[in-house]
């Protein structure tokens, strides 16, 4: 057994519970209500992806559940624990790669890896090693940032997800900034990595197609204040293409359903 299938059965089962979570923001003298008494769970090994119009909250969702933001009524728990703040349980990924461009490529994926005292320099450059192979970018472990694509760069930043082996990623939007190429190929990416992997992920999206082709199940958000309006289990075989029929009849059923929401119609 490899030093990263060793840790990897180390981990026990993880799971998200979002308990009547509801948050407030102050923007001058106004108060802004983000979400609005969210339930959600999310088991362990499941991929979920949260749509919704902008001003819905996905993203605020994220940042309760990564511990960067607290709520304001409710509760978040991680394996049964409250979240308090930010843990090397959850990474995040976001659309900006958001990368150090004074280190290599295999400098990047070592980062999260430095700060585990239990791995000496050799077991660290093995874990990014196979994380860089993982992502398609072994031959491009000692390359500088500006070398690099987009589409290479946020999988650099995938590989530095992945390697703390962390129990949850959270992802906010993080095919967002490509082009439809570049996305699509990330798209069978992300699939064949999740299903060697199986880490539970929570990610965030604005396209609908983008949530069918990759998630076990849509959760739809309805704006001001952020409440969820209905999920959709998509009981679809992997690999899928986002182009393929039965993707695009699911997704067209989700944008039907958040066109006939009522706050929607009264502009909300």
């Amino acid at each position: 057994m490899s030093r990263v299938d060793e840790e990897l059965a180390a981990i026990p089962p993880s799971k998200i519970e979002i308990h009547s979570v509801t948050k407030w923001f102050s923007s001058g003298k106004r108060r802004v209500h983000a979400l609005d008494g969210i339930d959600l769970r999310v088991d362990e090994g499941e991929f979920v992806c949260l749509v919704g119009p902008s001003g819905c909250g996905k993203s605020t969702l994220l940042a309760l559940v990564a511990g960067l933001e607290l709520p304001d009524e409710g509760h978040i728990l991680l394996d049964g624990k409250p979240v308090t703040g930010p843990g090397r349980e959850c990474m995040v990924m976001f659309q900006e790669a958001a990368l150090f461009p004074w280190r290599t490529v295999r400098g990047n994926v070592r980062f999260g890896l430095e700060l585990k005292p239990s791995l000496d320099r050799a077991a660290r450059d093995d874990v990014a090693t196979f994380y860089l192979r993982l992502v398609g970018l072994e031959d491009f472990q000692n390359a500088q940032i500006h070398e690099l694509s987009g589409g290479m760069r946020q999988r650099v930043a995938l590989a530095r997800s992945l390697a703390p082996n962390p129990r949850v990623i959270l992802m906010d939007e993080p095919f967002g900034a490509l082009d439809a190429m570049t996305r699509e190929q990330l798209y069978s990416d992300l699939q064949r990595i999740w299903s060697q992997r199986k880490k539970t992920i929570l990610f965030v999206t604005h396209s609908v197609r983008e949530a069918v082709c990759l998630g076990d199940r849509v959760v739809l958000l309805s704006p001001h204040p952020g409440r969820i309006l209905e999920e959709f289990r998509v009981d679809l075989p992997r690999p899928r293409d986002p182009h393929a029929t039965d993707v695009s009849e699911l997704a067209a059923r989700i944008v039907q359903a958040l066109r006939t929401d009522p706050a929607r119609k009264m502009g909300a």
